[in-house]
């Protein structure tokens, strides 16, 4: 573990827009690890193509922006959760700019200039500022510059998260606290402890849970999973959003059409030519993205199509290119022209609205644990996200979680020593073919079976599936030492049972949650909380 130190002040665990913005701000007060599980560059923040939504026109409110998350939500977001962060974001958004980003701007016919603001699903105003199509990446190559050059942070890539270590796993007297993690260097192999006063998760989403996914290979639910397993409460997950426009193509590997096009006007369109979001909902192809994903879902199964249409061939080359100048060149190198030829699209398992129970300051129900980012379930989305909102939770959830961690952090002064890791009479495993067959299994039943549309029988039979994969999961676990494949196998498959126990709780149609045996929305407004598997690490 060259350059790692084994004792600091502060964990974070992720490497993505509200994990950096948490160690920035942490790095004023005591020394930072943030341990990345491959590439700093490789999480959803810095392929998020859209932009960040954001109060800035005259014309448009807070209260206006409120009720478009809440109305998004549909009836689970937390009032006074969603208003705390959209709030939040003119600060974080000045920060940013300070730090060097520049948001797209246009000029006037005054001659002054202003945000060029875009709009997208379930937003009632221009309110999403962005850098060309590549907001995440302009975002994230800043914040990785600002992190790399701070003199108390450490980032230390290829260092993967096994489990988190707590004070009663360890049978340390007194209250039960986080006290650092496990990681596995995927390049040399070794486990090492990190032990820490605080640790901050920022893990990111759970695509990888479904084979169709706009996430990147990082993106297997792993601080879902560490934190269920270290008994912390799991809510919401059965809301995953699928993203309406991933590009159907044979060499195009999660490869996701930003939602921007449909705000600059394109239309959805049977493979026949035909427009249909009308058929659905009244706003068109504007319409919110569970919405959307279930239309095209519906049109696809009812046609027997692989995929349908994003047409934006009314604007001219010019505007795309200068408006989409990446997703342009990108589509191009597929042979396909935006300005001349419908973009074949799919939905694809995209956002995670659920996840570890978190206050918007990222306290958790274990001492000395935080969670931030999308991991989190901080009651923001509610059913369903609005869109852009999520790098706006990051930013503001990040900086939020720092600051309370500089406030109390000082309490946990005590550095409380992790055991080295075990691997007892575990060998290395020649059978890496269970262990992709059993990853494919996973993927290939939640898409199936707990997908856009669910019904009682087919996550009865996920369930079945899963629970039988994470047995032997779990035989294999301790049988062979510890690899990166079988660890992200381990959470994938924690994740799924999540989703589908989730599902099954909820008998009725909310926002992302479509169950075709209870297509009504109940009065009921409760949150599905599961809170039942009090592990710790499997040494």
């Amino acid at each position: 573990m060259k350059n790692t130190p084994k004792n600091v002040d502060f964990l974070v665990i992720g490497s993505g827009l509200a994990g950096l913005t948490a160690a920035l701000e942490l790095s004023k007060h005591g020394s930072v690890l943030v341990a990345s599980k491959v590439e700093a560059t490789e999480c959803n923040s810095f392929y998020a193509q859209g932009g960040i939504a954001c109060v800035i026109d005259p014309e448009d409110t807070i209260e206006a922006h409120v009720e478009d998350t809440i109305g998004t939500g549909c009836g689970l977001s937390t009032p006074n959760v969603v208003d705390y962060i959209i709030r939040g974001g003119y600060d974080r958004i000045n920060e940013l700019e300070e730090l060097g980003i520049q948001f797209d701007h246009r000029e006037r016919t005054d001659k002054t200039n202003e945000y060029d603001l875009g709009q997208e699903g379930g937003h009632s105003h221009r309110r999403i500022l962005h850098a060309g199509d590549i907001t995440g990446q302009s975002m994230m190559q800043i914040l990785i510059k600002q992190t790399r050059a701070a003199e108390n942070i450490t980032v230390r890539e290829n260092l993967m998260a096994i489990d988190l270590v707590t004070s009663s796993w360890i049978k340390k007297p007194g209250k039960n606290r986080c006290i650092g993690a496990y990681f596995l260097d995927t390049k040399t192999e070794e486990i090492c402890s990190i032990q820490a006063k605080c640790t901050v998760l920022a893990t990111g989403g759970l695509g990888k849970v479904y084979p169709y996914t706009s996430n990147p290979d990082v993106a297997t639910g792993d601080g879902v999973a560490m934190a269920w397993r270290a008994g912390l409460p799991i809510r919401n997950m059965e809301f995953v959003q699928f993203h309406p426009t991933c590009l159907y193509h044979p060499q195009a590997k999660s490869f996701l059409i930003s939602e921007a096009v449909r705000g600059e006007g394109a239309e959805l369109k049977d493979i026949n030519g035909k427009s249909f979001m009308t058929d659905f909902d009244q706003r068109g192809s504007l319409a919110t993205r569970d919405v959307t994903a279930r239309a095209i879902d519906s049109v696809m199964k009812k046609q027997g199509d692989p995929y349908v249409y994003l047409d934006i061939t009314h604007r001219s080359e010019s505007f795309l290119q200068q408006r989409f100048p990446n997703l342009y060149a990108a589509c191009l190198r597929y042979g396909i022209n935006m300005a001349t030829d419908p973009i074949p699209v799919v939905p694809a398992a995209h956002y995670s609205c659920g996840g570890v129970v978190a206050d918007v300051n990222g306290t958790t129900d274990l001492p000395g644990l935080y969670a931030c980012g999308e991991v989190a379930s901080t009651g923001l989305h509610g059913a369903n996200r609005l869109a852009s909102n999520s790098l706006l939770e990051a930013l503001v959830c990040g900086h939020a979680t720092a600051t309370e961690i500089s406030r109390v952090w000082k309490q946990f002064d005590e550095i409380v020593p992790i055991p080295e890791w075990k691997s007892g009479e575990a060998v290395s495993s020649d059978e890496a073919v269970v262990v992709e067959h059993n990853w494919n299994e996973v993927r290939t039943a939640m898409w199936d079976y707990v997908g856009i549309v669910r019904t009682e029988r087919r996550l009865a039979r996920a369930r079945s599936r899963i629970r039988n994969i994470r047995q032997e999961i779990k035989q294999y676990y301790g049988d062979y030492l510890v690899t990166a494949d079988l660890l992200e196998l381990r959470n994938i498959a924690d994740v799924a049972e999540l989703i589908i126990r989730s599902a099954e709780q909820r008998q009725e149609s909310r926002g992302l949650h479509f169950m075709a045996d209870h297509p009504e929305t109940s009065d009921d407004h409760s949150d599905t909380v599961i809170h039942d598997n009090p592990g710790g690490p499997l040494t």
